[in-house]
């Protein structure tokens, strides 16, 4: 039985713990950038539960946790340039991958990510997914991220599909909550391994 249901048009897939297994990466690039620019020590266990968010949704909470500003353009650039050079170690998602590879060509599909461009199509290139998605869209093309409905919106609209007719994958609560304010069907990938 398949998990996309009757009578979508349009299939919209998150990319980070999606598609791409890069959260593991993006763990590694950003504490070592965190701890190496902010000079203080940042919890794994605290950094592990902000997937899903975007670069400055984390600083955000970085700066509050820190009780001041940081150089943000400094640490975006800095962990965007050591995640690029982790993406040798990048794997897809199988179930996800296989469920795109699927559909390559019979629906219209887009990539909607709060990840940068850059890493999100280095990524999606590293895996060889790269060719089977019609748009694609990142945090540096909406005002605002996830868990807003901005990404999706503009997928359905590049698709040029109603977004009561597309179905997203979803791998964090911010993404779920944007699918659902979006007027979209949605899955949890965690329940398709």
């Amino acid at each position: 039985m398949s998990v996309v249901p009757p009578g979508t048009r349009a299939l919209i897939f998150d990319c980070d713990g999606t598609l791409v297994d890069t959260l593991p990466l993006y763990l590694r690039a950003w504490m070592t950038t965190l701890e190496q620019v902010t000079r203080r020590p940042i919890s794994r266990e605290w950094f592990r539960g902000q997937g899903g968010m975007s670069e400055h949704m984390v600083l955000d909470i970085v700066e509050d946790r820190l009780g001041g500003a940081v150089d943000r353009e400094l640490i975006i650039a800095t962990a965007r340039r050591s995640l690029h050079e982790m993406l040798v170690d990048l794997e897809e998602i199988s179930a996800v991958a296989a469920i795109a590879r699927e559909y390559h060509r019979r629906l219209p599909m887009a990539v909607a990510s709060n990840g940068s461009r850059q890493i999100v199509q280095a990524s999606l290139v590293r895996v060889g997914l790269d060719h089977l998605f019609d748009a694609m869209l990142t945090i540096d093309d909406v005002d605002k991220g996830k868990p807003a409905p901005d990404l999706f919106l503009a997928a359905a609209r590049r698709l040029g599909v109603a977004p009561a007719h597309c179905f997203v994958f979803e791998d964090s609560r911010e993404g779920m909550t944007a699918a659902r304010n979006a007027g979209m069907a949605f899955v949890d990938v965690a329940t398709l391994a």
